[in-house]
């Protein structure tokens, strides 16, 4: 249901409107729903699939696919990067934010080609720690196009987690 549906337009001077049964109403109005509902829809699926449509933010933000755990001891992070190899891909540290950045090329320059879902170019994803970790400890792996880095918290972050006990 979108909020049109819920806003009953032409009845503003009512402020108790008639609610009518979808048989009740004009087909036209029907029709009318219907289109800006499948019009709707399309335009939130090619802003959120297509990074050609949708803005740079919006896209980098979701690529790559991220897996943060976090234990007492460290903090891992798994990124899939599927199509890439290492050499395409760099790991920074600084400021207590992670930062992945890379570039997917094309593999071959097809002129015919009309349509693809498929994303060339650098992206950049950027993940906040919020913790101090171990600069020296750090690793990172990357096998079967998932990269895994292994952030060891620092003693000091260690000792300032204070467990609290919950009272029933």
């Amino acid at each position: 249901m979108s909020v049109r549906d819920l806003i009953p337009w032409g009845r503003a001077n009512n402020p108790a409107p008639i609610m009518l049964r979808d048989e009740d109403r004009s087909p036209f109005l029907s029709l009318r729903r219907e289109m800006n509902r499948l019009f709707d829809d399309v335009f939130r699926s090619v802003d959120s699939r297509l990074p050609a449509f949708s803005s740079l933010s919006s896209f980098s933000a979701a690529w790559p696919n991220v897996e943060i755990a976090e234990t007492d001891k460290e903090i891992r992070v798994s990124a899939e990067v599927p199509g890439l190899d290492e050499k395409d891909i760099e790991v920074l540290l600084g400021d207590g934010v992670l930062t992945l950045k890379g570039e997917k090329r094309s593999e071959a320059e097809d002129k015919d080609k009309q349509f693809s879902e498929r994303f060339y170019g650098r992206f950049e994803r950027r993940i906040p720690l919020g913790v101090e970790v171990d600069d020296d400890e750090i690793a990172a792996r990357f096998k079967n196009g998932v990269l895994n880095i292994v952030l060891p918290k620092s003693a000091k972050a260690q000792s300032q987690v204070k467990r609290i006990a919950i009272k029933s």
